[in-house]
């Protein structure tokens, strides 16, 4: 054993992690929901949470991806208190670790080529054996494997693994977790090419920044016995480990496209509002300590009640289910809850992206419209599509609604006549006026009113359901009502010619 790895981090109080995504694609969910967890519990506890970009894989990185990643932790509401660093501007830390581990013999170099590698692998695979290294140049010894690399010989740099005993550690989540050392093949340190491989980059980054746990996902298990190892070799303390359960679609298999939307970045292109994914992304693998009468966990959780109540000892040991309807209905409460003054950036984002702005521009009549609405919204998109008649007067209105409720010629005919009367009519424009005119309205006609009022809301809405129709009435006004219902046949005449 060599003396212990010495950090160029400056101890620091309290708790030190680190979110490590490999810029190789967008922030997914399982991502983003295992950098919440460590912000979460950095928070919680005073600490510090560190971005470090993993691009050592060359081929595959992107600056593009990055900008992505750090995108989504921005629009997911995440700071970070150092970084973001990135393994390519470290590489020579990371050789400094493998020529240690080759000092003390820890680690040894491979001559094996590519080629030998592989065919190795295929005659273990065709006798039924496990692919793995077989320890070929563990044989030669420490002075004749540094004379052939002197003399220019290409070498990666594998560990020597014990090859009696186990690896064992404790893990936050799951309890004591041990591997026969027998199970671990002399995995490679760097590549032949000089680059490091995952294991030593990530241990090195680890015991230089004092990372004092490492919260990740469950399908990192399997790589943490040979990250101990080498934590132990580099005479560094092993931090604590705890590994979360992955995130399942609704069949229960891994995650993916196939189950929609994975990106984190869609779900903000989806309308979803950022506190009401964070949210939902928290309770996934996750439960808050009861805190009803009756024993049960609350489940809407703003973004300080999460950081006061969210702890380890709360992660499941099951994979969670990602549950879309589940995060549609968080939304829903979430757009609810939202004062329309913080709604509204949000929803003029929708209208930009819609290609159109509000044709009454007024902020209070803004406002208003939004508390209006939002009670019914699902999406933040709803504001720039289904309820895109309240803010611009070009809008093609619902083809099954104008048949169900404008079929009949004889409304269409009324309607129009009703848009005459509220513009020749002395009373004052408000909800109970312009209620009770159409009701005369119908009865002097001798028409149902929810007939008129259903035909009249998809006039005015281009939709078959909204609020109630005479506080619509209110909001588009006294002269974008008259006039929409004087264009009741022209409007109904679009929505039945098809669209070319």
């Amino acid at each position: 054993m060599f003396p212990a790895f010495s950090p160029s981090f400056a101890p620091q109080p309290g708790p030190r992690v680190r979110f490590a995504p490999s810029p190789t694609g967008y922030l997914h969910v399982g991502g983003a929901r295992t950098a919440l967890f460590n912000w979460l519990f950095a928070r919680h506890h005073g600490g510090m949470l560190v971005l470090r970009i993993e691009d050592t894989d060359l081929e595959r990185s992107t600056a593009e991806m990055v900008d992505g990643i750090v995108q989504g932790l921005r629009w997911l509401g995440l700071d970070w208190d150092e970084g973001p660093y990135h393994q390519t501007q470290r590489m020579e830390l990371y050789r400094q670790s493998a020529a240690k581990l080759l000092a003390s013999g820890h680690a040894y170099y491979c001559f094996c080529s590519k080629q030998e590698l592989e065919e190795r692998r295929a005659a273990a695979a065709a006798e039924g054996r496990p692919p793995r290294y077989e320890g070929t140049c563990r044989q030669i010894s420490r002075e004749e494997g540094a004379r052939r690399r002197a003399a220019g010989e290409s070498a990666a740099v594998r560990f020597a693994v014990s090859e009696s005993g186990s690896t064992a550690f404790d893990d936050a989540v799951f309890g004591r977790v041990e591997f026969a050392n027998s199970e671990l093949e002399d995995f490679v340190l760097l590549r032949s090419d000089g680059v490091p491989t995952y294991h030593l980059s990530v241990v090195t980054d680890d015991v230089d920044m004092r990372i004092t746990h490492i919260i990740r996902g469950a399908d990192h298990i399997s790589n943490t016995p040979k990250q101990v190892l080498l934590y132990q070799a580099l005479g560094a303390p092993l931090p604590v480990f705890a590994h979360v359960p992955l995130i399942l679609g609704p069949d229960k298999t891994r995650l993916s496209k196939r189950h929609g939307a994975t990106s984190v970045i869609a779900y903000r292109d989806e309308g979803i509002v950022p506190e009401a994914f964070r949210n939902f992304l928290a309770l996934l693998g996750w439960t808050p300590p009861a805190s009803g009468p009756d024993g049960a966990s609350a489940e809407i959780l703003g973004d300080q009640q999460l950081i006061q109540l969210f702890d380890l000892n709360g992660i499941s040991h099951s994979n969670a289910v990602f549950d879309r309807a589940k995060l549609d209905w968080f939304n829903t409460e979430y757009i609810r809850a939202y004062p329309a003054e913080k709604l509204l950036p949000l929803i003029q984002e929708e209208w930009h992206k819609a290609g159109f702005e509000p044709e009454h521009t007024d902020r209070d009549w803004l406002l208003a419209t939004i508390n209006l609405l939002k009670p019914r919204a699902r999406s933040l998109k709803d504001f720039a599509t289904s309820f895109r008649a309240y803010f611009t007067d070009t809008f093609q209105p619902d083809p099954a609604a104008v048949e169900k409720f404008l079929g009949d010629e004889r409304v269409r005919r009324l309607l129009v006549e009703l848009g005459e009367r509220y513009a020749t009519s002395d009373e004052t424009f408000t909800e109970a006026g312009t209620e009770r005119l159409l009701r005369d309205f119908a009865a002097e006609k001798e028409m149902k009113a929810g007939a008129l009022i259903n035909g009249a809301r998809v006039v005015l809405t281009g939709q078959g359901v909204a609020p109630s129709l005479f506080a619509v009435m209110m909001a588009l006004g006294k002269d974008r009502t008259v006039a929409r219902l004087k264009a009741t046949q022209e409007l109904a005449a679009r929505a039945m010619t098809p669209e070319v």
